[in-house]
């Protein structure tokens, strides 16, 4: 088994950025966008190991406003990978709005799974709330801050964890997910801006370093059970295929001889 490049499950990124800073980064990173105009500008890309989302951010005003379910139906049919999405208690946005927003594309979900990144800031009561009325598959909760009794419920609902240099100073937090449902972000700009330097995407090795000590696991076997988790969240959703080449052959390499599908 080649090298495993890093994981970063929550990054934000320029949709201009040329292809070549993005290889540069030597990570394999989900780029999430902030509203439909952003994603419909990012997935007229094809970068080899960037996947693009599709997303409607609960604390951007304009975006809100201007979801259309229609549009993210058809956008969804060009990604695995929905981001960001969610709700946030302290945003402009009335937080009936953003549920209203949410439910709409829970429910398109519900028939179309994809990985979706989901934003719960002040929020993760509301959240859980709407993922057990209409619930989906292949969530991943950025950056959780619930508390205990939370991060239960939302474990009963099969949710993942994607973590960032700024929740694992907190182990406590940390050790009530279980391994297997836990990945790596950056949440570049904002996430990581605590964490070791270079701050770009991709750059999870100070996450990694926390969860390995955590598990007494060596970093590469850490890398490998990174690397697994995801491969269990693709096979889930059932979206290999809308997966960049690169990526779907380095899932290959650390799944079981079934592969993710």
């Amino acid at each position: 088994m080649s090298e495993l490049p890093p994981l970063d499950l929550h990054a934000h990124v320029d949709p201009a950025i040329s292809s070549e800073e993005l290889e540069l980064l030597g990570a394999v990173v989900f780029a999430v966008t902030r509203s439909l105009s952003e994603g419909q500008q990012a997935l007229k890309r094809r970068d080899r190991a960037t996947i693009w989302g599709v997303g409607c951010h609960p604390g951007v005003v304009k975006a809100q406003q201007s979801f259309r379910p229609e549009t993210f139906a058809e956008l969804l049919e060009q990604t695995p990978f929905v981001g960001e999405l969610g709700l946030d208690g302290n945003s402009r946005v009335p937080l009936s709005v953003q549920m209203a927003t949410l439910r709409e594309a829970l429910q398109i979900l519900t028939t179309n799974p994809r990985i979706v990144s989901l934003h719960s800031h002040a929020a993760t009561k509301e959240l859980l709330e709407l993922l057990e009325a209409t619930p989906i598959r292949g969530i991943v909760l950025h950056w959780w801050l619930g508390d205990p009794l939370q991060t239960k419920r939302a474990i009963n609902l099969g949710c993942y964890f994607s973590v960032n240099a700024a929740l694992v100073r907190h182990p406590d937090r940390l050790e009530r997910i279980p391994i297997d449902r836990l990945l790596t972000e950056t949440d570049h700009p904002f996430g990581d801006h605590r964490g070791q330097p270079p701050h770009r995407p991709g750059r999870v090795e100070d996450v990694e370093a926390a969860i390995g000590r955590l598990q007494g696991s060596s970093p590469r076997e850490t890398r490998i059970r990174l690397w697994q988790n995801l491969g269990g969240l693709v096979r889930e959703v059932g979206c290999s295929t809308l997966l960049p080449r690169t990526v779907r052959s380095r899932l290959a390499s650390v799944m079981p001889s079934s592969g993710a599908t």
